[in-house]
């Protein structure tokens, strides 16, 4: 397994499920534990709303915040146990936290923690500056950058996401967002509206900026162990000021996931792990990548894609 460059990849909100991890908890007594740490840790019912739902209750940004990193966290505990090493981590948005943890940057209950006080936050921030975001396809990033700029004498508008060459995220208020739309359509482009709660990673939740570092002021935080690129700069950082700074802007600022997969195919990586619920990164992957592509793409969030997973490596 040596000879392979192995990135692990932490999906965020929008990947959850009803039912996540209920294998994981199922047989193993690790997982168990570390959802017992995320409920207490939270005062949240975090087990029953992953594995009962309702799915409206468990997609509440206060409660999937921490719902998902607690299982992004158990599907890394089952692959680290089988013996996988990671070269590189990331994570996409909130999933940038157990990215955190998987580096050694943060104990997983103080993931758990910062991730509970940011869901509190950022629904906080949506309730009071309501927004929404919009995925534009087959536009490239300077086209929907001019189309950003243009349509934000409408009202305020961010460019949320950078997913893949031609996927991007723009998130603000709703009359911009449908001036945005108008201006994608006549480029050629579709903008599809998201189900989120809020305008993630734009100004309107950057009030929790500053409450946020409050939070981050009291961790300790570590330099990663492993090599972590980080959503606000596409790059490394082993300073750990230097960290506590990126993910305070973190919530507010652009993810930069297209360049992070550009930097980690330049650094040598051939394989891609999803860890944590559901497909959507590998399905980004497969976008990013070029065809034909002899890297792999692979997926853990069971105990059966876990063996798959290890068959394949």
């Amino acid at each position: 397994m040596a000879a392979k460059k192995i990135a692990v990849l932490f999906p965020g909100q929008g990947s959850q499920y009803v039912g996540m991890a209920k294998d994981f908890l199922e047989e193993s007594a690790e997982a168990r534990e570390l959802m017992a740490t995320a409920e207490r840790v939270s005062g949240m019912p975090l087990g029953r709303l992953c594995l009962e739902g309702p799915m409206e209750e468990l997609t509440r940004t206060l409660y999937l915040q921490p719902a998902m990193t607690v299982v992004n966290l158990i599907c890394w505990q089952a692959l680290k146990k089988a013996g996988v090493k990671a070269d590189f981590f990331a994570g996409h948005s909130l999933g940038e936290y157990a990215a955190l943890s998987a580096a050694g940057v943060l104990t997983p209950e103080e993931t758990l923690t910062l991730v509970t006080e940011r869901g509190r936050l950022m629904e906080r921030e949506a309730g009071a500056n309501p927004g929404g975001m919009h995925a534009v396809v087959k536009l490239d990033i300077d086209t929907v950058r001019g189309i950003v700029v243009a349509a934000q004498t409408k009202g305020a508008l961010t460019l949320a996401n950078h997913n893949s060459a031609e996927q991007i995220v723009i998130s603000g208020e709703m009359a911009a967002l449908e001036a945005a739309a108008e201006l994608v359509k006549e480029k050629g482009g579709k903008a599809i509206p998201l189900k989120v709660s809020g305008a993630w990673h734009s100004d309107l939740i950057k009030g929790a900026v500053p409450d946020f570092e409050q939070a981050l002021a009291k961790v300790e935080v570590k330099a990663p162990q492993t090599p972590l690129l980080f959503n606000v700069t596409a790059a490394a950082e082993t300073d750990p000021t230097a960290i506590r700074s990126t993910m305070a802007r973190q919530i507010a600022s652009t993810v930069r996931w297209y360049e992070i997969v550009q930097h980690l195919l330049a650094a040598g990586v051939t394989v891609f792990i999803e860890v944590g619920p559901k497909t959507v990164l590998t399905g980004l992957m497969k976008k990013i990548l070029p065809p034909d592509s002899p890297h792999k793409t692979l997926q853990v969030d069971t105990p059966a894609t876990l063996a798959q997973c290890l068959a394949e490596l």
